[in-house]
């Protein structure tokens, strides 16, 4: 009747096929409150979700529940289970992580099996080991290398290396440990600046996260390096279920914990300022050389972005103070960045660009901060802060509409496409096949900055090569994916 106060109205809950088609209660009339599964339920059940008003009136919704059994009671057999969870040092599930079985058996043939983590980081092989077996597990997931590491991060492992600020975790230094040499050096910063500036896709001698068996004690915390790390679980002669076969998950490069491990954590990219960086306006020509110094309108800790270049050629790169050449990288369109400030320095951030015109235009036409290949960002005391240009001390340009490669790609289950909204705006996915055939479409209201949809495999049909585009009604950008059975 629209008038029963929220907490006055009832609610229920049955499964489907028990329904009657009326307000679920028990035999004193109260309403249901529960439902309960046995083994001969695992899977997809339906359920009804009944709500109730104070005049009488009731109407249900139905959706599903999905009844698991993770600690395999419902499989019993001649076999064993083996199982266990992939999982951050702070708990968070680590998804589609592969997970390899290989055993021996005295009687049987040497055995390999594969798995992937779903999103609360769990894998299984239900009734698979023979009894007697010997096995080994090892997990291994290495994609999207730069998930979780920024500049902030290099900030992190130089307090480190300097002995201002220690990491303070085995697993953080496990992760500092860029090119896995068992140390923690500034050929590590080297290493992951590479990857953050683009020059670097993966890192070369290292995966994208590593794998430390849970219950292993690391017998001196403070240089987890001085034992062999163990990245994989061995029991000999299996004679019973083996639900417990953990690992703690270490993503490569990420001090700080900012790594997405699953579809379920939400992105966090929420700022408090921008870091401006002044410059001066002006018309240029084609054919001209000239140089362009940016400065930075306040001190930070460290920094990095894109800058798209439009028509400008880069003849050379004056890094400023406390700054390298290996602090920048540049691409035919572009250059990247990433700058982590020397403890101590008070002077703010800055440096020359020498630039060949190639087109007559002005500067704030051809020069913008982007995040399509170094995402732009800048930290202070804690803060995260956006990035733009500021010319001639008025005119601001921040990162625009972008759409960036989804993550991860290639994906099995679930997958995040992630967007740039230089305002609040309505935006709408549509994901379609390489015939035009419409697979998927949702639409939402967006805040300023960074958004993601997530795709769930259950919802596009199609798989290989896949097309998706994010719209808003004023703009819009479409890039490929790949989706594997």
């Amino acid at each position: 009747d629209n008038c029963t106060p929220a907490d006055l109205l009832d609610y229920a809950i049955v499964e489907s096929d028990e329904s009657t088609g009326v307000f679920p209660t028990d035999a004193q009339g109260n309403p249901l409150p529960s439902v309960s599964f046995d083994c001969q339920e695992v899977g997809t059940q339906t359920v009804q979700l009944w709500s109730r008003d104070a005049a009488g009136n009731a109407d249900y919704c139905e959706t599903y529940v999905i009844v698991q059994d993770p600690n395999f009671f419902c499989t019993p057999g001649t076999n064993a289970t083996v199982a266990g969870i992939l999982a951050t040092e702070v708990n968070e599930g680590v998804e589609e992580s592969s997970v390899q079985l290989s055993g021996t058996h005295p009687a049987l043939p040497p055995a390999s099996m594969f798995d992937l983590s779903n999103d609360q980081g769990v894998y299984a092989f239900p009734n698979a080991v023979p009894f007697g077996m010997n096995y080994t597990v090892t997990p291994l997931k290495d994609d999207n290398p730069l998930n979780g590491v920024t500049t902030f991060d290099l900030v992190l492992i130089s307090k480190h290396i300097l002995g201002l600020e220690a990491l303070g975790s085995p697993y953080k230094m496990i992760a500092a440990d860029a090119n896995k040499s068992n140390s923690i050096t500034t050929f590590d910063i080297v290493e992951l600046r590479k990857l953050i500036l683009g020059i670097y896709t993966e890192l070369p001698n290292n995966t994208s996260w590593r794998f430390v068996d849970k219950g292993w004690n690391f017998t001196n915390a403070t240089n987890p390096f001085v034992d062999q790390i163990p990245e994989f679980k061995s029991v000999a002669d299996i004679q019973s279920n083996q639900v417990a076969d953990n690992f703690v998950g270490v993503k490569v490069g990420d001090v700080n914990g900012s790594a997405i491990a699953n579809a379920l954590m939400q992105v966090d990219d929420r700022t408090s300022g921008t870091l401006l960086f002044d410059v001066e306006d002006r018309t240029v020509r084609a054919g001209e050389t000239f140089a362009v110094t940016f400065t930075a309108a306040e001190q930070v800790i460290g920094y990095q972005y894109t800058l798209n270049l439009k028509g400008l050629e880069v003849l050379d790169i004056e890094p400023g103070e406390g700054m390298k050449t290996n602090n920048f990288a540049v691409f035919a369109d572009a250059i990247t960045t990433s700058f982590d400030v020397p403890a101590g320095s008070v002077a703010a951030p800055k440096f020359t660009v020498h630039f060949r015109a190639e087109t007559d235009g002005r500067l704030s036409k051809l020069l913008g901060v982007s995040s399509r290949i170094t995402k732009a960002e800048a930290h202070r005391n804690g803060q995260r802060l956006d990035v733009a240009l500021r010319f001639n001390g008025t005119t601001v340009s921040g990162v625009g509409f972008e759409l960036y490669q989804n993550t991860p790609n290639p994906w099995v289950n679930r997958t995040q496409i992630g967007f740039h909204l230089p305002e609040a705006a309505e935006a709408t996915l549509t994901v379609f096949d390489e015939t035009g055939r419409l697979l998927y479409t949702q639409t939402g209201d967006f805040a300023k900055g960074y958004n993601a949809f997530t795709v769930d495999r259950a919802q596009v049909s199609g798989s290989g090569a896949l097309f998706y585009k994010v719209a808003t009604d004023k703009d819009s950008d479409v890039k490929t994916m790949i989706q594997m059975k």
